[in-house]
């Protein structure tokens, strides 16, 4: 099974605009980070999909490790 990259040691703070979807890259390859742009295609990993529900600003994970996909838990601080 591949293995997630870790993309940054800390979350991406992104403004969400209500009712857009996001595709949060889950194996840590994509340029477009925390975004998906494809790149998961060499691995068996997909991206997870997150729909806003209000204006404001999210903390997508960048380490890939969290248990709360795709939002930062703070797994990165024991990295």
């Amino acid at each position: 099974m591949s293995e997630a990259r870790i993309a940054q040691k800390g979350p991406f703070a992104v403004e969400v605009e209500a009712g857009k979807r996001y595709a949060w890259c889950a194996c840590g390859r994509s340029g477009t980070q925390p975004f998906c742009d494809g790149s998961h295609k060499a691995t068996e990993l997909n991206p997870v999909m997150y729909k806003a529900e209000e204006n404001k600003t999210l903390y997508f994970c960048g380490c890939k490790q969290t248990g709360d996909q795709p939002l930062c838990d703070g797994t990165h601080n024991g990295l």
